[in-house]
């Protein structure tokens, strides 16, 4: 509705009315524009770009084992910041930050100025997580300086770098260290590395000089649990740039020739799902289409490459195993025949860093999916407690896990719904190959045959017994034709 007001006045001598007009527009707001303008994003808004790289781990895998991905003793970042259950060792980090202020000179950096630097990169911090943080940024600053710090001071402890309390539960106690250990490589427990890095390098005066960087102290850290060769310990940090803790031990294990960075994974095209659940058959038509319809949005045109048969029918195949001196579990070799294998030990701490390791794979697009691969590799070899049994008797295997059983459910788990394209990986030209020799129909029915008749010792009598049998039903047969007994008759 439109209203008219007039008001005389003079321009140039002469009165004129000017006339104005006031306009109403009735703008009516539905219930949705409301919803759009006020929700409130629980994924960041960088999520799907390269530096986000911590994330919360999907439902599917949560419900197959929640203790996994879930800190047990101590928080770091903001996911888990404030949850109850780690209180005791959210104090606790308080009193290694008051050992490196206590330690540093007079002239070092102080409390006020660790804040600062953190406060600098706050919007980079956020940007690192796929989930809107919804701490302050005064929250967030003192939740990063502490756990950042905490971690670094807990690396100097155990690298000798910081001095130690002998009574202190961290060190005298083994199941808090344990789980300490196992906390800071969960992804959901991460903060980025380059943060943990410009607080290392801000702190330097707190501890005793030294060239050891962060990455070594953090493998140093790593090593008490985990398989670091000295090849590993002993190459150039200062050109390490990983994304996390999580990540730099993921790139401890890629052989370096696969070794893809970041850059070079988000340059390639690839297929965004190639969906495989490896014990889902009903559903492999519907992988196959949604594969191919990926692959053509993307692009690409290399046909896919099919999985793996299980140790015991690669067995009967003629194919050998035998185990791999190698620097890192992934490099797994296939020769004339022979399938070399680098032994891994299966046990309650190396599952949980092989679950966290696939998980972030499939969360992060930017990264090659060497261990994922692994997974797949590993399930399709171990279908049944006698592929574990055999595979331990190789020496391949080290099970402190528990039963044979749960070894093939923890394989069956650990590559469960997650969405692959095995020629992303190191393992491809492995999977063609031994689908290849595994495919020559004549070698695999003669050593099926020799498997089936001579692969025992008590199987090779039977056959033995059984052609002695036959010989002497034949010679019989003919004496009771040819013999004396028959020519008289003649």
């Amino acid at each position: 509705m439109n209203s008219q007001s007039s008001s005389p006045t003079a321009i140039g001598g002469r009165d004129h009315a000017v006339i104005t007009i006031a306009a109403t527009t009735n703008i009516q707001t539905t219930p949705l524009d409301q919803r759009i303008q006020e929700t409130r994003w629980l994924l960041h808004r960088s999520a799907g770009n390269e530096s986000c790289c911590i994330f919360k781990v999907r439902q599917c895998l949560v419900e197959i084992n929640n203790k996994t991905y879930q800190p047990h003793i101590v928080s770091s970042g903001p996911y888990h910041y404030g949850d109850q259950r780690l209180e005791m060792m959210q104090q606790h980090k308080w009193k290694f930050l008051r050992d490196l202020l206590a330690r540093t000179p007079s002239n070092g950096p102080t409390l006020d100025h660790y804040q600062q630097v953190v406060a600098a990169m706050e919007e980079e911090i956020r940007g690192c997580y796929s989930e809107t943080i919804s701490l302050s940024s005064h929250d967030l600053v003192e939740v990063m300086v502490l756990d950042g710090l905490f971690t670094i001071q807990l690396f100097c402890k155990v690298g000798k770098l910081s001095p130690s309390d002998p009574d202190d539960p961290i060190f005298n106690m083994a199941w808090v260290f344990a789980n300490i250990l196992r906390d800071l490589f969960r992804l959901e427990n991460q903060i980025p590395f380059f943060l943990l890095q410009k607080l290392f390098d801000e702190s330097k005066p707190s501890r005793k000089d030294s060239d050891s960087s962060l990455a070594k102290l953090a493998f140093d850290f790593f090593r008490y649990a985990v398989e670091t060769t000295e090849q590993v310990l002993n190459q150039d940090f200062t050109t390490v740039e990983r994304k996390h803790l999580l990540d730099l031990l993921r790139w401890s294990f890629i052989p370096k020739p696969y070794d893809h960075s970041p850059h070079e994974a988000s340059r390639n095209v690839r297929p965004l799902v190639q969906l495989i659940k490896y014990a889902n058959k009903p559903l492999q038509g519907a992988r196959k289409a949604m594969q191919k319809f990926v692959a053509g949005r993307k692009g690409n045109t290399s046909p896919s490459i099919e999985f793996i048969q299980s140790a015991k029918k690669l067995r009967q195949a003629g194919i050998k195993f035998k185990t791999r001196e190698a620097v890192s579990f992934l490099d797994i070799r296939f020769c004339n025949g022979v399938l070399e294998i680098p032994h891994i030990v299966i046990d309650n701490l190396r599952t949980d860093l092989l679950m966290n390791f696939v998980a972030f794979e499939q969360c992060y697009s930017h990264c090659s999916k060497d261990v994922t691969s692994y997974a797949a590799f590993m399930s399709c070899l171990i279908r049944t407690p006698e592929d574990v049994s055999f595979l331990c008797d190789k020496k391949i295997v080290e099970n402190y896990l528990g039963t044979d059983e749960e070894v093939v459910h923890f394989f069956k788990n650990l590559g469960k719904d997650a969405p692959l394209n095995i020629g992303e990986g190191n393992l491809s030209k492995l999977f063609k190959d031994v689908n290849e020799y595994h495919r020559n129909m004549w070698h695999v029915r003669w050593e099926g045959l020799r498997f089936k008749y001579f692969g025992t010792p008590w199987s090779f009598l039977s056959v033995l017994a059984a052609v002695i049998l036959l010989l002497l039903t034949a010679i019989q047969a003919f004496f009771a034709v040819y013999g004396p007994t028959s020519g008289k008759k003649h």
